[in-house]
């Protein structure tokens, strides 16, 4: 666990869409940057759901490109984004002349006609009114994060810019999920991008800590809707993150730690609606110590195709690997993991690329590469990843793992374990997916 907490001096916090959501909400934003005088910069989201069936500004802004394409009009989507945001002000009783700002926007979005751009504007209007609100400045992040000819983020440029831009100002708002390219057009992070720029501005800044404010207490070692009120996560590595995140765990986007890593910034997931809880906090390597826990987390995901290869001597045949690679670099597909024997190799592969013809196309074409003993296909495969810096430091835990399994009356498809003995990875068919998680989490979570 980090122990440096008192130390903290400065704390940048990202404030998710549920946070942002309607001006109740901003104002208990407010009162948690208030409570501390280290929270000094502060990155925040598009307004999300206030409720069921509500819908998310950034999916409004998504129409609305849509509109703006398709008719030349801004049309009803953003009409509702207005809307949103006259009625944020007006909770506040906040003296801001949105009406001059959104009409503003409005035209930037037509001449712009670009989806990146509108769906920019969430965090941008969402900024604006938090800065105002708040009484501290506003930092575009147009100005400040910058996306090379690659479409990749240009960290050198993007954190000597930054870091200009915070000079002399205490306190600041910067709005998430966009930058500038370069050809100086808006572009977007993916979806939950805003993650990634609180990691930016925290390293910008020097942070000691960049705290993540979403609506749960921090990570959860299983998935609540599998498995009720599970164990609350009180730190993980950042290694453990990457590999649970990647799994389906999506309390935080698994790529917000890269920008913060080689800072050495620890990350702590805390709830808006909860403040006093404890939270979750994800450590660099410096800083982790271990839990005590043989098992940090398990997470899963349904629907992928194994690609079963077995030919006699493979190993002995040179360049066996790069012509089956090669066949999947041809049409473009990525690979989740590859487990291998002496004689068979296979790819595990989300179906979703799969659609459409190209999976027999990719069998034919392995087929004329390697003229392989044996193909078989295998789909509607489930991965379930169990994670723990604790299972190299256990005795037996594969054992329990598979013992648990068994105990369960599921057969295993298909195991990969990674050499950091950080994660073992188990398949099995979709229907026991849900089964095979409970199976897990009451072997190494649930008390004898």
């Amino acid at each position: 666990m980090w122990k440096g907490e008192k130390s903290v001096m400065i704390k940048v916090c990202k404030f998710g869409g549920t946070s942002m959501a309607d001006g109740t909400n901003l104002l208990r934003v407010k009162a948690i940057l208030d409570s501390d005088e280290a929270r000094r910069y502060v990155v925040v989201s598009a307004p999300g759901k206030r409720f069921g069936g509500d819908i998310k500004i950034t999916d409004l802004l998504y129409e609305t490109a849509k509109d703006v394409r398709e008719t030349g009009r801004t049309g009803e989507a953003f009409e509702k984004v207005k809307d949103r945001f006259r009625g944020i002000v007006r909770e506040l009783n906040l003296d801001f002349d949105i009406e001059t700002l959104l009409l503003g926007t409005e035209g930037e979005i037509l001449r712009e006609n670009s989806e990146d751009f509108a769906a920019s504007r969430g965090e941008y209007l969402s900024g604006r009114v938090m800065a105002a609100l708040l009484g501290i400045p506003f930092i575009d992040a147009r100005a400040v994060v910058k996306f090379d000819a690659a479409g990749k983020l240009d960290g050198e440029r993007t954190f000597s810019l930054l870091r200009e831009a915070l000079k002399g100002k205490p306190r600041a708002v910067v709005a998430g999920f966009y930058g500038e390219d370069y050809r100086g057009k808006v572009k977007t992070f993916s979806r939950g991008g805003s993650d990634i720029s609180g990691a930016i501005v925290a390293r910008a800044a020097g942070a000691d800590l960049y705290e993540n404010w979403t609506d749960v207490s921090g990570f959860l070692a299983c998935d609540p809707r599998i498995v009720p009120s599970p164990a609350r996560i009180t730190a993980l590595s950042y290694k453990e993150l990457r590999e649970l995140s990647y799994m389906g765990a999506d309390v935080l986007h698994s790529e917000s730690i890269f920008p913060v890593r080689e800072a050495d910034i620890p990350i702590r997931i805390k709830n808006t609606f909860r403040p006093e809880d404890e939270g979750t906090d994800i450590l660099p390597t410096s800083k982790y110590r271990f839990t005590g826990r043989t098992v940090t987390g398990i997470a899963g995901k349904k629907n992928f195709t194994v690609i079963f290869i077995e030919k006699s001597l493979m190993n002995a045949e040179i360049g066996f690997t790069h012509k089956v690679l090669g066949v999947l670099f041809k049409h473009n597909i990525s690979f989740e993991h590859m487990p291998s024997g002496i004689d068979t190799m296979s790819f595990v592969i989300d179906s979703e690329q799969l659609k459409n013809g190209v999976l027999e196309e990719i069998c034919e074409d392995i087929k004329a590469a390697v003229s392989p003993n044996n193909l078989r296909i295998y789909d509607d495969i489930a991965l379930i990843a169990v994670v723990g810096h604790g299972m190299s430091r256990n005795v037996g835990t594969s054992a329990r793992l598979f013992g648990a399994i068994a105990g369960a009356g599921i057969n295993v498809r298909m195991i990969d374990q990674g050499s950091s003995e950080l994660n073992i990875i188990v398949g099995v068919d979709n229907e026991n997916y849900e089964r095979t998680l409970k199976a897990v989490y009451d072997e190494f979570f649930t008390e004898a």
